[in-house]
């Protein structure tokens, strides 16, 4: 094994049921300038200190050399017909849209919004287990851990239920397009994934206006009647924003979800512990945060000045990866990195990054994750992996299963 050839391998397909030997290999040094020129950073204390470094740009319009290498089907533009939403802005654009969207999702300005949905989160979660059926075989990505967080969305938006069969439909189909099949022709993919898209914004357009003239107490009316400070959202700003938070926050949720049963599936002691300490799940999504993070790389950052790092200079211009699941088993800041315990102290994960571009929905992704892992702990009686390893999307930067078969002899009221 070459060094040179380790992100290569690492996003191979063969290798995305377990990354994790390539990590460790990959932290052997530190800062590793790949054979087309990119440099990948994967130790703990690096990665979070180039994940806060102002000369580290996320705007591709920064970049002056290749990209190192082709992500090809990794990870899609979802906003081709929109302005970069802020996740893809440095500062000060960045931090003015930022401020501007936080102003109806969280502090200081809506300090309980999130908190306050904890009882729409548990019916949710409580219908969608009621509604799973037969208990021979459950595909809980399938059935539970995809719809929840798409739902979620739609009613934080304030999209009417008699729509949300259609937000669906849309999610569907750009949540393909981060994660496409083998053999897939690209074309068809994509003639159906710019039309999701259109139709998306036409739907989210004229959803906007309608908030505009008669507000409702969702985050869209907010959003569209915003005026301070930092001005408004204009409309497209506001269509960027809402494809993140449906884009985004849909995908990375449900890796957390179904990483996290799996997880406590294969650590039973762990999932019955869960089953009757519902609290145990608040240091549980923590430390899944840390184990089997959601988001695995932070890829195609583009340095603006020289930088030194671990002894290593990286110039001005060049490509940047970010390899925070490596980083979050690195031996010299977590003590037995490789095993589960959501028992452990200190636990400063990267799994929703670090500095300006620090998870945006990470409170609301954190509840997710609370309410709907205790509850299937809680309803499923005896669950079982029915395949192991699972069969796993194809996307390196957002991994997790595809499908996720399990069995139970019954499902608790």
């Amino acid at each position: 094994m070459t060094q040179g050839s380790l992100l290569r391998q690492i996003l191979e397909y063969e290798n995305r049921h377990d990354p994790y030997p390539l990590y460790a290999e990959l932290r052997k040094t530190p800062v590793l300038n790949e054979d087309d020129g990119a440099y990948v950073v994967s130790t703990y204390d690096e990665v979070l200190t180039l994940l806060h470094d102002p000369r580290v740009s996320s705007d591709s319009r920064n970049m002056t050399q290749p990209a190192g290498i082709d992500l090809q089907d990794q990870q899609q533009d979802e906003e081709t017909t929109l302005p970069p939403s802020f996740i893809r802005l440095d500062p000060p654009e960045h931090d003015r849209l930022r401020r501007l969207t936080n102003t109806s999702f969280g502090p200081p300005h809506e300090p309980h919004r999130v908190h306050e949905m904890r009882g729409e989160l548990g019916g949710i979660v409580s219908d969608l287990i009621g509604g799973i059926g037969g208990t021979d075989r459950i595909d809980l990505v399938e059935q539970f851990s995809y719809p929840f967080p798409v739902t979620v969305i739609c009613r934080l938006l304030g999209v009417p239920r008699e729509d949300e069969s259609r937000f669906h439909g849309w999610a569907d189909t750009l949540a393909a397009s981060l994660d496409p099949m083998p053999g897939q022709d690209p074309t068809e993919r994509d003639r159906r994934t710019q039309k999701a898209r259109t139709e998306l914004g036409m739907y989210l357009a004229g959803l906007i206006e309608e908030r505009r003239k008669k507000p409702q107490k969702d985050m869209l009316s907010e959003l569209a009647t915003l005026k301070g400070p930092d001005g408004s959202l204009s409309t497209m700003e506001l269509l960027s924003t809402a494809a993140l938070l449906l884009v985004a926050g849909h995908e990375t949720t449900v890796n957390l979800i179904t990483n996290g049963m799996l997880t406590l599936l294969r650590n039973p002691q762990v999932l019955e512990r869960l089953r009757t300490d519902p609290n145990l799940s608040v240091p549980l999504v923590e430390e899944l945060l840390r184990f089997e993070p959601p988001v695995q790389l932070v890829p195609n950052r583009t340095t603006l000045a020289d930088i030194e790092i671990a002894g290593v200079t990286i110039p001005k211009g060049a490509s940047l990866w970010l390899v925070v699941a490596a980083g979050n088993r690195d031996p010299l800041r977590f003590e037995d990195p490789d095993r589960f315990d959501p028992d452990r102290q200190d636990n400063r994960h990267l799994g929703f990054g670090s500095g300006v571009h620090s998870c945006f929905g990470a409170p609301l992704a954190r509840l997710e994750a609370q309410i709907a892992l205790s509850e299937l702990a809680r309803r499923l009686v005896n669950p079982r992996l029915l395949e192991d390893p699972p069969e796993y999307r194809q996307n390196a930067v957002l991994r997790g299963p595809r499908h996720l078969p399990v069995a139970c002899d019954d499902i608790r009221p």
